[in-house]
């Protein structure tokens, strides 16, 4: 921070003074000055100064470390999210093809029942009609059996 301003300001601030006087006034300046640091510990200061100042850096480097892989995370649980929304929509779209599909197999197996009890129904029709067409033919076997003496009770008469 002292390096700043003394940096923007231009250095130090002097008088103008001749060219002797300033010569042995900065030489006697600069040793009092060393003396005078190192005695009250503005150079421990200084180095302290800087070193906190690469410790603020370095933590705002990490600050920024964790922003971007926060950013990273937000964005990888969103594409995760995107993801399983995805996945349910299909499940759901494949509960409802299930869903309709038993709903035509219901509707497929009534049909076979309904078919089958009608077969049942054609079965015993048939049933009771070869029973009809039993008794016709024993009728006809009677009536043939009884024309069949006639005949023969006629033929024995006319011989």
């Amino acid at each position: 921070m002292f390096d700043k301003l003394k940096k923007e300001e231009g250095g130090e601030m002097v008088e103008e003074k001749n060219a002797e006087n300033v010569n042995a006034e900065e030489s006697i300046e600069s040793n009092s000055t060393i003396e005078s640091s190192s005695e009250i510990g503005i150079g421990e200061l200084m180095g302290k100064r800087a070193k906190l100042e690469e410790a603020i850096d370095y933590v705002g480097l990490m600050i920024k470390n964790l922003k971007d892989k926060r950013t990273l995370l937000e964005k990888d649980v969103e594409e995760e999210s995107v993801d399983i929304k995805n996945l349910k929509e299909k499940l759901q779209k494949v509960s409802e093809y299930i869903e309709e599909e038993n709903r035509g197999i219901k509707e497929l197996a009534n049909k076979r029942r309904q078919v089958e009890n009608e077969a049942d129904e054609v079965g015993t029709i048939i049933n009771t009609l070869r029973e009809r067409l039993s008794g016709v033919d024993r009728i006809i076997d009677d009536e043939g059996s009884k024309v069949k003496k006639i005949k023969e009770s006629r033929d024995s008469l006319d011989n």
